[in-house]
């Protein structure tokens, strides 16, 4: 069966420097199971003497399930894309016509993607899973980084902006969160996340 890798609805371009998880929906029928798991394994032994390459591993939905989610992880985009130009995945993706079904791939580019852990787990072919924090850990993650670069930019537009006050509350609103949802994205939500890993992962 065909293979057609396109972004599902919402993701965005990764900030450069910035590890890239990737998420694949496949459907596998349960007679393949054997043949798609060496299939898998085959594209993993591949993938590890890529350059960038940080893990992989897939999970079925349940025991018997056709469902198989398939997580592979790059340390950057422009590495990922190396790989999935490469001819050596493309011979590979070859291999699996028959066997598997594409329904959705993803890059995890949102503010989870920042949170991901990738893990080792007990399952048969050891695979990688990702483990979120807790809702609350995120969320003061975000206030951490969100209330300095709130504070400073309301500070220098009240004091360099001649007539800002006299501004109406919605423009405001509206330009600071122009400004300031592209500087938490790419460079402070990413710089917050890296210094909190030990907390935002603890036990």
């Amino acid at each position: 069966m065909a293979h057609h890798h396109q972004a599902a609805p919402g993701s965005e371009p990764t900030p450069a420097g910035q590890p890239v998880t990737v998420s694949i929906h496949r459907v596998v029928h349960p007679d393949h199971v054997p043949e798609v798991t060496a299939w898998v394994q085959a594209g993993v032994n591949l993938a590890n003497r890529w350059p960038g390459f940080l893990g992989s591993g897939w999970i079925r939905a349940a025991e018997g399930s056709r469902d198989w989610h398939m997580l592979y992880r790059f340390a950057d985009a422009e590495r990922l894309a190396a790989w999935e130009r490469s001819d050596e995945r493309r011979t590979w993706l070859a291999q699996g016509t028959g066997l598997v079904e594409e329904l959705r791939y993803q890059q995890r580019t949102g503010i989870e993607g920042w949170f991901d852990d990738p893990t080792r787990t007990d399952e048969p072919a050891d695979v990688a899973a990702s483990v979120v924090p807790p809702r609350w850990k995120q969320a003061t993650s975000i206030w951490l980084g969100f209330f300095p670069v709130n504070l400073l930019f309301t500070a220098l537009v009240t004091g360099l902006v001649p007539g800002w006050d006299g501004v109406p509350l919605v423009l405001k609103v509206l330009i600071s969160t122009l400004v300031l949802t592209p500087v938490m994205a790419y460079w402070v939500l990413p710089w917050v996340t890296r210094r909190l890993h030990g907390w935002l992962h603890a036990g």
